[in-house]
């Protein structure tokens, strides 16, 4: 093969950080309310500090009536009491600029509370001042036609609104009504907003749901078969074609954050790879960063909501997404990679193994692929000390809106509840909304009084004051690796190019400029694996840069995987 030179070019510091995601409500209470909150967070910034990351992402602490943990803002400028004040947010924003780590708050633009005053407004009349603030469907014109909500027990989203005898739009739960972005009056206030948060000091935004933001007002009818033929039989894939979604996000750009020193990420359910250009690319001067959802959809039936295959995923496509979206990114744009975060279940569970013989070393061999990949890497907070599913057994165990919103649509359905609780089990989001485990007392060191949400029971032995005193945790491992990628610039910079795409246990790929560079060999898999290091790719010395087994079995360039492992090899 021959070795892809290249300059490092279009150097940002949102490239190079390690992102490290908390879920605040179940991060670190500090006042025994059973509720993790902003003083709770403060106490563990040296914590955070610790893990070499360089970016908090903070899930959304504004005021919320919390129908969905915070996902349904009711004041974008005011702190969630239970989270803490504004003061706390400064406290934070001057606690991390102070150990050289930048914010990055949760940005919900696609919706509102239905307690937010403008919907309050919005629905009291049809000349109300807010009446456009959001999308209206007068009763008149009949039945609205059909719209798909992610979290609405008869998965329509749209809600008959008696008051004015209209239907409101949302894709998500009725108390979640879409904000109309066609109304350039609810951009610019939303535009204000923003600022006030940059000007406060924040770094940046996660852009939650942006790809839905525009709607085609017209509201024209799609038919099943339509959505099928069009968009795969998912509603995303349409949401996401909104007619002037590039010219919101461009005019954002233009009127907020240009010429600030700052980054954004977006989320972006619906879109494919060769979209993605479109979002990020320099010259289009929109947003800085994305993150996909091709890589979530594998290792599902797709025959029932989130229903794990029994047979598992495939490496071999799990590698071509990845490599795929790598490759998306080569030359122009900037990507993200992550395996886990608030809406996914603990990625120890989902991708490795959480069986006691095998947690610790696929706990450490996802750390390895996520930080040594093409990609920022977005961390979500327990999942370096290797935190597992829950699983939890009943329905009233769960908190999750879509959980229970889903429950209760199969139940109406006539479908298999029963079932339904298995899935949840392995995918349910819930499963990573678990308090951080922080010490092996009876509520982790997460709360003094009653936890919001169940604590995992393994907790006894999974937990950061254990793991901070063994030097061969997954902890101290995932500090280990975000040292090393600070200093080997090629696992930030360097060309990606994967080797044996077709191999179903290993995945093996390099890393290089200008032809010095690293390679990576993983066994995804919980078998000893006898693998040929590709002959073109010479290594510096035999002994590995980074080994997650004590020990290494080795015959000129053949290895002897053990279960999980993962290897990093310098290349002459």
């Amino acid at each position: 093969m021959e070795t892809l030179h290249m300059e490092i070019k279009d150097k940002a510091w949102w490239k190079e950080v390690v992102i490290y995601q908390v879920y605040p409500r179940s991060f670190k209470d500090s006042n025994g309310d059973g509720i993790g909150d902003l003083p709770g967070l403060l106490s563990k910034l040296d914590y955070i500090q610790s893990l070499g990351v360089g970016l908090v992402w903070l899930n959304p602490v504004f005021a919320s009536p919390n129908e969905d943990n915070g996902y349904d803002i009711s004041n974008f400028e005011t702190i969630q009491p239970e989270f803490g004040t504004m003061a706390d947010i400064n406290a934070l924003i001057t606690g991390l600029h102070a150990r050289g780590i930048k914010l990055l708050l949760d940005l919900v633009i696609n919706h509102t509370s239905d307690q937010h005053p403008w919907f309050i407004e919005s629905r009291k009349s049809r000349d109300n001042q807010y009446r456009d603030y959001y999308h209206w469907w007068p009763a008149e014109k009949g039945e609205p036609p059909k719209r798909f909500s992610f979290f609405d027990p008869d998965q329509n989203a749209w809600k008959y609104d008696v008051a004015t005898d209209s239907w409101y739009l949302h894709y998500f739960a009725a108390s979640q009504p879409d904000l109309n972005w066609e109304n350039p009056v609810v951009r610019q206030q939303i535009y204000q907003m923003i600022r006030f948060w940059l000007d406060k000091g924040v770094d940046g935004f996660r852009l939650d749901a942006i790809t839905y933001i525009a709607k085609d007002i017209n509201f024209p009818e799609i038919t099943e078969d339509e959505l099928k033929e069009k968009y795969e039989n998912n509603w995303s894939y349409y949401y996401s074609k909104g007619p002037k979604l590039h010219e919101y996000l461009h005019e954002m750009n233009q009127e907020v954050f240009k010429g600030r020193d700052m980054v954004t990420i977006a989320e972006t359910p619906g879109i494919e790879k060769e979209d993605a250009l479109k979002f990020v690319h320099e010259d289009r001067q929109e947003l800085h960063m994305l993150y996909h959802f091709k890589g979530m959809e594998l290792g599902y039936t797709h025959h029932a909501f989130k229903q794990p295959d029994p047979e598992g995923y495939k490496l071999s496509e799990f590698k071509k997404i990845y490599s795929e979206w790598s490759d998306a990114f080569a030359s122009e744009g900037w990507g993200t990679i992550y395996l886990g975060n608030h809406d996914q279940p603990r990625m120890l569970t989902r991708w490795g193994n959480d069986a006691p013989e095998f947690r610790l070393a696929s706990s450490k061999l996802l750390t390895t692929f996520l930080l040594t990949m093409r990609a920022t890497p977005i961390f979500y907070n327990g999942d370096e000390l290797g935190m597992s599913n829950i699983k939890f057994e009943k329905i009233s165990d769960y908190r999750d809106i879509e959980t229970l919103y889903m429950y209760q649509y199969i139940q109406k359905q006539g479908g298999d509840v029963d079932q339904f609780l298995r899935d949840q089990q392995i995918s349910g989001r819930d499963n990573a909304r678990t308090p951080m485990q922080w010490d092996a007392s009876e509520n982790a060191g997460f709360t003094s009084g009653e936890s919001w949400i169940s604590i995992n029971p393994d907790h006894v032995y999974i937990n950061e004051t254990a793991q901070d005193a063994d030097s061969n945790s997954p902890l101290n491992y995932f500090r280990k690796l975000t040292a090393l990628r600070k200093e080997y610039l090629e696992l930030i910079y360097g060309a990606y190019t994967l080797y044996d795409a077709a191999h179903e246990q290993v995945y093996c790929y390099t890393r290089t400029i200008n032809g010095s560079g690293i390679m990576v060999v993983l066994n995804f898999s919980s078998e000893l694996v006898h693998y040929q290091l590709p002959e073109e790719l010479p290594l510096k010395n035999s002994e590995p840069l980074l080994n997650n087994e004590t020990s290494l079995q080795m015959e000129i360039n053949r290895l002897i995987l053990l279960p999980w492992q993962a290897l990093l090899f310098e290349l002459e």
